[in-house]
């Protein structure tokens, strides 16, 4: 059972990256590859708070998301300067920055060290101690970030964004700035994704910065494009076929000194099926 509630936890957690990460990806059409960035902001920002300060949970959380949103302002107003596969490449490259600067800043990050004996969360003497209590911290605020999302891209803001992802510059012609409104969108999604990473360094309760590199952006996006682009509910079951699968593979009879290796061949090989005959992902609206 505490397996199945530790998985739920993670599904919780992921979606909540995969749907703000849709925000900029599938409804604004903007290649992010650098989601993780933010996901390690929030993670570090709370970690620090309430390790070296002692500060509750939720308002470090909210720290982190301040900090994570003001970064993704610097880094917006620099990508807002790239285009298609220039913005992509960018993106990677404040990635690979991002995490340099978690490994290196030892003084504050205690680089490849970590950040042991983060604490869980508390409600006055109430502490989300038990994994099945964070399950239902962890799920509210995911169901709280996919609802947030379906408002906004219902939105008369959400009818702009996308139409965006289908013709910027017809969309400008109307008197649009879609620099402010792309900047926007990034700046929404970096604080969801510091939420999923002040759970992710609570839930832990240790954090370093291989939990932050480009292989964890590129799994957010794989996320995404399987789910669904513009999807919510397909990024939802995305995240519950990538995170339950290489559970799956666990289970099967493999020999044992080649079991790890032939479930990632068979992990990938499932994935590039899955693009080669659906490739909108599970419930998206339209192909990346």
């Amino acid at each position: 059972m505490e397996y199945i509630i530790h998985l739920l936890v993670l599904i919780s957690i992921w979606s909540i990256l995969g749907i703000s990460l849709n925000l900029v990806v599938g409804y604004t059409g903007l290649l992010s590859i650098t989601h993780a960035t933010f996901f390690g902001v929030g993670a570090y920002g709370t970690a620090i708070l309430m390790t070296s300060y002692g500060w509750n949970f939720f308002l470090a959380m909210i720290v982190g998301m301040i900090i994570a949103m003001i970064v993704s302002l610097v880094l917006g107003a620099i990508l807002g300067k790239f285009k298609g596969d220039y913005y992509a490449l960018a993106s990677f490259g404040f990635n690979i920055i991002a995490f340099s600067i978690m490994l290196n800043w030892q003084s504050l990050t205690r680089g490849p060290l970590g950040i042991p004996g983060i604490g869980r969360p508390q409600i006055f003497d109430f502490i989300f101690k038990s994994n099945l209590h964070f399950l239902i911290l962890s799920a509210v605020l995911a169901l709280l970030v996919y609802l947030l999302s379906q408002y906004i891209v219902g939105s008369s803001f959400g009818r702009v964004i996308k139409a965006i992802r289908e013709d910027e510059q017809a969309i400008s012609v109307f008197g649009y700035n879609t620099k402010i409104y792309k900047m926007i969108v990034f700046v929404l999604a970096a604080g969801m994704a510091a939420v999923a990473g002040a759970l992710f360094a609570s839930y832990i309760t240790f954090i370093d910065p291989s939990s932050f590199s480009l292989n964890e952006s590129i799994f957010i996006l794989s996320i995404v494009i399987l789910g669904g682009l513009a999807s919510n509910k397909g990024v939802f079951w995305g995240t519950v076929f990538l995170m339950l699968l290489p559970e799956a593979l666990r289970f099967v009879g493999f020999p044992t000194d080649v079991a790890a290796q032939m479930r990632q061949v068979v992990y990938g090989l499932l994935l590039l099926f899955l693009m080669m005959y659906r490739p909108q992902g599970f419930m998206g609206e339209y192909k990346l």
